[in-house]
């Protein structure tokens, strides 16, 4: 089969690799029929993520039909169509448990196109099938599902969760890419005050106000903690979401929360981030940071079936499967492309 390999910072290939087979019990074998890139993948290709090893086939978001499962596998079978999560689980550990699945201790987690072998391919192999996989609801399209994979329970879980979003909140989301867009919608659902969204790129906070957001600032232009504080009384903040990963960003959010604020961390980051607590002490902040668990995922689902979300309108590029390296370029020039989410499909 083909697939995106992963040769060491900056370079990936298209390549012949062989066909993943059932290995575990608990195993099934996807045939991917919808795929999409990260911004993890890019942090991935900038040599941020050193686990990841060179040979490794990228990607952990993919929608797909089942060809094969192990013996053990209840849930699915041959033929259906399922979400591949980002997250896989075992189910039993401790942590899976208490809804922690990205922190599994029984050989899921963030594994795939990280650990093992990820979904930027024909096939897939998905330990944990049982867990790890969910039927698509029907009557929505296989591309929306797609975007359940990974951004949608990441900002809604890291993001407006993590930051005990509440009614008449205001929040700021600094990074208007996939993620801070998801978290933006995700906001939505517990009815903030008002939503600002902060990025260097117009395009993208044209995104975000078609996303919902009230507010939008340009800080290659403009002095965000400044402006938050106009539109806030002088205060910040309630709630101040971190969508980058880098740590002027990083800084930045904490600096636009009010006293007794919270700053949700969902941007990867690859490099140290100061935290001023010479004068961050006294302010009664609360700082969050996590990998997406995807309890929410069931929840979400159900949203976007009763079409209380659009996850749609995430999709600005399509390609066919082959034509990775295209799709790669097109998406890691989003300043320029406009582009929010690729899809690849068969």
């Amino acid at each position: 089969m083909q697939a995106l390999v992963y040769h060491g910072p900056g370079r990936k290939a298209w390549e012949e690799v062989p066909k993943p087979q059932i290995v575990e019990d608990g195993d099934a074998v996807v045939r991917v029929d919808a795929v999409t890139i990260c911004g993890t993948d890019l942090h991935i290709l900038k040599g941020d993520v050193p686990a990841v090893t060179d040979g490794r086939i990228l990607g952990h978001e993919a929608v797909g039909t089942v060809e094969s499962v192990g013996p053990s596998v209840r849930t699915v079978k041959p033929g259906d169509q399922v979400l591949v999560s980002c997250i896989t689980a075992c189910g039993t550990c401790r942590f899976c448990r208490e809804g922690r699945y990205g922190q599994c201790l029984g050989g899921g987690g963030w594994i795939l196109g990280h650990k093992i072998d990820g979904t930027q391919a024909e096939y897939v192999r998905v330990p944990f099938a049982d867990t790890s996989v969910y039927p698509l609801p029907e009557g929505v399209p296989a591309q929306d599902v797609l975007m359940l994979a990974d951004i949608l329970p990441t900002g809604y879980e890291v993001g407006v969760l993590n930051g005990a979003v509440q009614p008449g909140d205001t929040v700021a989301v600094v990074g208007a890419g996939p993620i801070g867009l998801s978290a933006i919608m995700g906001a939505q659902l517990f009815s903030p005050g008002g939503i600002i969204a902060i990025d260097q790129a117009d395009s993208r906070l044209d995104a975000a106000k078609r996303f919902g957001a009230d507010t939008t600032i340009n800080n290659s232009r403009e002095d965000a903690l400044e402006a938050v504080r106009e539109l806030t009384d002088g205060l910040g903040a309630d709630v101040t979401i971190e969508a980058v990963g880098v740590p002027d960003t990083f800084e930045l959010s904490v600096a636009l929360a009010r006293p007794g604020g919270r700053i949700a961390n969902i941007g990867v980051h690859g490099a140290p981030a100061s935290l001023h607590l010479e004068e961050q002490w006294i302010r009664d902040i609360t700082i969050t940071t996590g990998l997406v668990d995807t309890f929410s995922t069931p929840t979400l689902l159900r949203l976007l079936a009763g079409r209380r979300l659009d996850a749609g309108r995430f999709i600005t590029h399509t390609f066919p499967l082959n034509e990775f390296i295209e799709a790669y370029e097109i998406f890691a020039d989003a300043a320029h492309t406009g582009a929010l989410k690729v899809v690849l499909t068969r």
